[in-house]
């Protein structure tokens, strides 16, 4: 994209390596997500001078379109997708020659032979040399036949100097049996290395700095630990429904399509060990340790430390949802669940004891993703006298989206009174961070276009991760049971969630 040199990205935190000159293929181009967030997260990229000269976009897809009506379709979008308003039409002026259109089709063999010409007949083609990124955005049922049609076009990874990377989207197979044949079948065409499987939630910056706030920190990291804390809870709450997903979402459910991915990210970050250094590999082995930490029980003791609910209907912001299973293209004895809620522990030395419990659901009270670090609670008896039988626990909250920050909760004296309150300091990034605050996506781009690999998922990581949440299915299969229990849309679960933890003596934080 004929841009100004790349400057060293300040909005990236540490400085990255200058991104070299990459040709950005785009399959699936005519989809939501390349419209909503891909290309808009390349046109931020290219707004702050982050994407050199001889760098271009190629959408591929079956549709028979022009150059030109790819492009219009894309401005009207950026006006819509974009997070800052107004689109910069300079800016675009200066990228959008440098964004093509190459009709093919995703199963041919040939389709790929000619995307090949396609690339080499660009005039960028000179600069690039041979870089690609080439970027699933298609349904998972084509995430191999992509790969292996790169391959056998001469497209895939190269030893030459070539750069020839892979971005895939989630969700990365259907269970762990899946999940293997997917990364054997990536990694006959792409080496490990040049394969990036993405999960938005770790380009977001609440979440890479969980790393810095635990480890950089000496208030916090001697207190990580069984010692000081009571446990842990992790939540990533939709207000959305189903909508017109219900023909995918009733193959999935919420432990596969969130559980499986986004929780568990959230969830070793929490609980990892300190790395060896900051590199990759360091801190994706000690998340792979985190999951290989954690005990499966009986599938009799399992199914009794999850819980799997539907919503049955009701109202979010005073709109009318149907119950799951009038939803389009539900099956309506559907036992597919849309809100679940799992306890584990990790049996390390750090974690021995502690339970971790995560949740998440649809059409639910509120939005948000967070994790909530409960401490345990201190010794009361030097304010029994004042009637204080049980002092509030101490917790940190880990704001992840919406208002991203942190917030720690302790115990205070209440002005004029014998007694305590519970009290806040927070930390908000809005407010006190002044610097441009990149989307999830144009991290995550620039980290796959210079091979920075932290933060996305490792092959064995995500063959562990479904490891556990096929072990829940097991437990659950178990069960016989005709229909799950029941909550209500706008409410924020199902009551067995909440005797989950009360059963223990907790409860959930409120939002």
């Amino acid at each position: 994209m004929s841009m100004s040199p790349c400057a060293e990205p300040s909005l990236l935190g540490a400085a990255p390596k200058k991104l070299p000159p990459t040709i950005a293929i785009i399959f699936g181009a005519t989809g939501d997500l390349t419209h909503r967030k891909i290309v808009p997260a390349f046109y931020h990229l290219a707004k702050n001078g982050l994407l050199p000269e001889g760098s271009a976009i190629v959408g591929f897809a079956r549709r028979e379109k022009s150059h030109e009506k790819f492009r219009q379709g894309l401005r009207e979008a950026l006006g819509q997708f974009s997070h800052t308003k107004p689109v910069d039409d300079d800016v675009w002026g200066r990228m959008v020659n440098h964004i093509y259109y190459h009709k093919g089709d995703l199963p041919d063999p040939q389709s790929f032979v000619h995307l090949k010409e396609h690339l080499e007949s660009l005039p960028e083609a000179a600069v690039a040399k041979g870089n690609y990124l080439f970027y699933l955005a298609t349904a998972p049922e084509f995430f191999g036949p992509v790969a292996r049609n790169l391959a056998a076009a001469g497209l895939a990874s190269s030893d030459d100097g070539q750069v020839r990377r892979l971005i895939v989207e989630k969700p990365f197979g259907t269970d762990l049996a899946s999940a293997r044949a997917l990364n054997h079948e990536l990694q006959s065409a792409f080496h490990e290395r040049d394969i990036f499987r993405i999960d938005h939630y770790l380009g977001k910056e609440t979440v890479q700095n969980l790393l810095y706030f635990r480890f950089g920190n000496s208030i916090f990291e001697p207190l990580w630990s069984r010692e000081f804390i009571d446990h842990v809870q992790i939540t990533v709450a939709e207000k959305v429904a189903v909508g017109d997903r219900g023909g995918y979402y009733d193959q999935s459910g919420a432990s596969r399509d969130m559980l499986q991915n986004h929780l568990m990210q959230l969830f070793t970050l929490t609980a990892m060990e300190a790395p060896a250094t900051l590199e990759a590999e360091s801190i994706r082995d000690e998340k792979v340790k985190v999951l290989k930490s954690v005990p499966i029980p009986s599938p009799e003791i399992f199914a009794k430390q999850a819980v799997r609910a539907q919503y049955g209907g009701g109202f979010v912001d005073s709109q009318p949802i149907n119950a799951y299973r009038q939803e389009n293209r539900v099956d309506p004895n559907s036992l597919t669940e849309t809100y679940v809620a799992v306890r584990f522990e990790v049996d390390n030395w750090r974690w021995s004891g502690v339970p971790f419990y995560l949740r998440t659901g649809k059409a639910l009270q509120d939005q948000f993703t967070e994790i909530d670090i409960i401490f345990k609670r201190p010794p009361s008896v030097l304010f029994a006298k004042a009637g204080e039988d049980r002092l509030h626990r101490n917790s940190l909250r880990i704001r992840i989206q919406p208002n991203e920050g942190i917030t720690l909760n302790f115990n205070a004296k209440t002005p004029g009174k014998a007694q305590t309150q519970s009290v806040n300091m927070e930390f908000l990034y809005k407010e006190e961070i002044k610097d441009y605050l990149p989307e999830a996506y144009e991290r995550l781009i620039v980290d796959a276009l210079i091979g920075e690999s932290t933060l996305f998922t490792r092959s064995d990581e995500v063959e562990e991760a479904w490891r556990m949440v096929d072990n829940l299915h097991n437990a659950w299969a178990t069960q016989k049971t005709r229909a799950l229990p029941l909550y209500a849309c706008g409410s924020m679960g199902p009551v067995e969630a909440d005797l989950l933890l009360e059963r223990e003596g907790r409860h959930w934080l409120t939002p």
